[in-house]
């Protein structure tokens, strides 16, 4: 789809984003650079890292991969030292590395309860906590009068309540927590703007074909007319306009990109959809691992 955004909106700035090799992360850095922005892209998997950079080098956008993982804060220091080296500033930082899985709360470990939890929401603070000295105004590469941009994404489903996805739920809520009282801190001290996205479901994602698989969609879009599945390029063009200064007095918000689908009453799954779901993934999953091309799946 054409961009309703001048090409040049981002021209001249520096975006870091987290998961922004594959999926929801991927087009938010595709777009970002497609109206200007260059970009350095923060991931645990080369492969991905180096098809990402790939592709964006392919539209003209300059692009690094580096990778690390959000959990640990030397490597939230690494890819932040190495960004500044490549590209001499940061003006955007998007968290979008995330985790997620279907289980039913009985049946989670605290193990797998924590590690969401330090993915989502320990993970935002640490890139945020050490991009501040970048991203605030007067810092590295940046006029005195001038803050960067910090985007979240977060989700809906803490709104209400969802099953089977406990861990996420709370990860989310403390995201948003996090968003909005970075806002409030950084927005008054050094003229930072935080804000979020709250993607609903989101077509030809990984995220959709874990948590919703083809026949529940099938089934909301029967009982539910105005049902209808986002694309990841509508996350994307909400971040170009936070991005942006069209959002230049938008602080401590989280955008809520689902169509008004959160307002609708949350859908059952059994206890052995999940069951089955899950391992119909952990197969898929493994089948790519070992190199099974997707057409087999």
């Amino acid at each position: 789809m054409e961009s309703p955004f001048r090409g040049d909106i981002l021209k001249g700035k520096v975006a870091l984003l987290t998961g922004g090799g594959s999926g929801i992360g991927y087009e938010i850095s595709r777009q970002l650079g497609k109206h200007g922005a260059s970009i350095a892209i923060m991931g645990r998997r080369r492969q991905v890292l180096d098809a990402a950079v790939s592709s964006l080098h392919s539209l003209g956008i300059p692009a690094i991969g580096l990778e690390g993982d959000v959990r640990k804060q030397e490597d939230a220091v690494r890819v932040l030292e190495s960004t500044i080296k490549h590209f001499g500033r940061l003006d955007i930082l998007v968290n979008a590395a995330a985790g997620n899985f279907l289980v039913p709360a009985e049946d989670l470990s605290p193990k797998g309860f924590q590690t969401v939890i330090d993915i989502d929401s320990v993970g935002t603070f640490t890139m945020c906590h050490e991009a501040l000295q970048y991203l605030k105004k007067g810092g590295p590469g940046k006029s005195p009068s001038t803050g960067g941009i910090i985007i979240n994404i977060s989700a809906t489903l803490h709104y209400t309540a969802t099953w089977y996805q406990i861990h996420v739920s709370a990860a989310k809520a403390a995201v948003d927590s996090i968003t909005r009282s970075l806002a409030l801190e950084w927005g008054t001290d050094y003229d930072i703007r935080v804000n979020g996205i709250a993607p609903g479901p989101i077509d030809d994602t990984a995220g959709l074909s874990k948590l919703a698989p083809e026949d529940v969609v099938r089934k909301a879009k029967e009982h539910e007319p105005l049902f209808k599945l986002g694309e990841k390029w509508d996350i994307a063009m909400a971040a170009v306009y936070l991005a942006s200064n069209a959002g230049k007095y938008i602080n401590g918000t989280t955008l809520t990109v689902d169509g008004g689908l959160w307002l609708s009453k949350p859908r059952h799954l059994s206890k052995e959809a999940v069951k089955q779901l899950s391992r119909a993934v952990e197969r898929r999953s493994r089948k790519i691992l070992v190199g099974v091309p997707k057409s087999k799946l």
